[in-house]
Parts: C-alpha cells; sequence; structure tokens
C-alpha cells in the first residue's frame, strides 16, 4: 500500500516513472512507484543523495550492485525469499519454482512474498518469472505495472550477452518432473 506523497523522504524520477522512498535511520524502508502528478523531494541528506546516485547508476549500468542499507519488515519466510533475490544476479533469471525448491517451499509462496517486496529494484523480485512466462509484479499479471518488469528485465539483459537461466538442479528436475505428473 502506497503512503501519502508527503510521507517519503524522496521522490525522484526514474525510467519508470516516480519513485516514493521511504528512509529511517539511515535504511530504506520503502520503494513504491507513483503516479506522475505526485511532486518530486530532492535529497536533503548526505545519505540520500548516496540513495539517488546508486539508483541512478543502476538505471544506467544495471549491472551495480547496491551498498546502500535496507530494512525488511517481514515474515521470516518473506525475508529469506527476499535475501535469496538478492543473490540472482542482473541478466539472469530463476522461475518461482526454481526458487521454491532452493528454499524448500512452494512456488504460491515464494510469489505471494515477492509480491510483498518492500523495496523492488534494490531486491529484485523482477528477476524471478513464471516457468511458462514472464509471470506477475507486484500483484499484477497485466497492464502498466507488469510493463515496470519487462522494462527491468529488458534493461539488465542489455548488461550480458541474453536472460540466462541457471541450469537446472537434479532436485529442480525432479520436481518439474512431479509436476507434469500430477492430475489436473
Amino acid at each position: 500500500m502506497n503512503k501519502p506523497a508527503n510521507q517519503y523522504s524522496l521522490v525522484i524520477d526514474s525510467p519508470l516513472g516516480r519513485l516514493g522512498i521511504l528512509i529511517l535511520n539511515h535504511q530504506i524502508h520503502r520503494i513504491d512507484y507513483l503516479a506522475g502528478s505526485v511532486r518530486l523531494r530532492a535529497a536533503s541528506s548526505a545519505f540520500e543523495r548516496r540513495v539517488v546516485q546508486q539508483l541512478g547508476n543502476y538505471f544506467d549500468h544495471p549491472g551495480v550492485n547496491f551498498t546502500v542499507p535496507f530494512e525488511l519488515a517481514g515474515t521470516p519466510f518473506q525475508q529469506r525469499v527476499w535475501m535469496a533475490l538478492t543473490k540472482i544476479p542482473a541478466g539472469e533469471t530463476l522461475t518461482y519454482g526454481e526458487l521454491a525448491d532452493k528454499l524448500g517451499s512452494g512456488a504460491r509462496a515464494v510469489g505471494n512474498a515477492c509480491r510483498h517486496n518492500p523495496v523492488s529494484i534494490l531486491v529484485p523480485c523482477h528477476r524471478v518469472v513464471a516457468a511458462s512466462g514472464i509471470g506477475g509484479y507486484s500483484g499484477s499479471t497485466s497492464g502498466p505495472v507488469l510493463d515496470r518488469k519487462r522494462w527491468l528485465l529488458e534493461h539488465e539483459s542489455q548488461s550480458v550477452p541474453a536472460l540466462k537461466k541457471p541450469a537446472m538442479t537434479p532436485d529442480s528436475q525432479l520436481h518439474r518432473k512431479n509436476q507434469r505428473n500430477i492430475p489436473a
């Protein structure tokens, strides 16, 4: 849920539109997509300038790693998923099922955790896709919200020859085989 525009520490323009960034105690707590009519709010501290600079670097060079600290407020399971997302390199993707296999969980649970990611872009939930296509983004499976995911994936693929999928592990191959054999 978006906070009122005046609740953000920063409101910046990006290639994806306006971003509202909530910073508390020198940690990013939220990044939200905002309407273009929301007023910009410039950086007023060295930390906020660092946040703006690192996001700008990412939009210029998608392989950049973020070093600004962020707070992930969520359930222990959500936090496990979100930390796993930070390990997927730019230009690579995993399916919800593949990530679920790595975490000993289910694909829907992983998707739900991705949906509630409070710091998208920094924690790259866009790098998780459906086995049959792009999947969803921020709880949407179509429209402008999904266009953001497409943009992020295409943007990151510029830093590598093509979006690469890691080789399937024997466990994920078995999981996929078992999923095909489940009666409808």
